[in-house]
């Protein structure tokens, strides 16, 4: 079971980096907070403080269309925001994994 799927990079989560040192990942929805801890930690060699995860719920839509009505709904994710120790820092724009 792969733990991280991916960083979660937009502009709150870019902004938690720089001033609260908290970054956001898409990760497996059966995993726990000790499993996502340790998987930060192996992944880029730093010092987690505190995760805090969330299940998401998937989107429903509903579209009409010529030939009648098509309902949809986007996948359930979970997310991690990860605090790391003061003066630590993770590229997630290199490509180092």
């Amino acid at each position: 079971m792969e733990i991280l799927v991916k960083p979660i990079v937009t502009e709150k989560v870019t902004k938690q980096s720089e001033v609260l040192n908290q970054y956001g990942f898409v990760v497996e929805r059966r995993a726990n907070k000790v499993q996502i801890k340790k998987a930060v930690e192996a992944a880029y060699g730093v010092t987690v403080v505190s995760v805090n995860t969330m299940n998401v719920r998937p989107d429903r839509s509903t579209k009409y269309t010529k030939s009648g009505m098509i309902h949809g709904k986007t996948n359930a994710i979970k997310k991690a925001i990860v605090e790391i120790a003061e003066g630590e820092t993770i590229d997630l724009y290199n490509n180092n994994i």
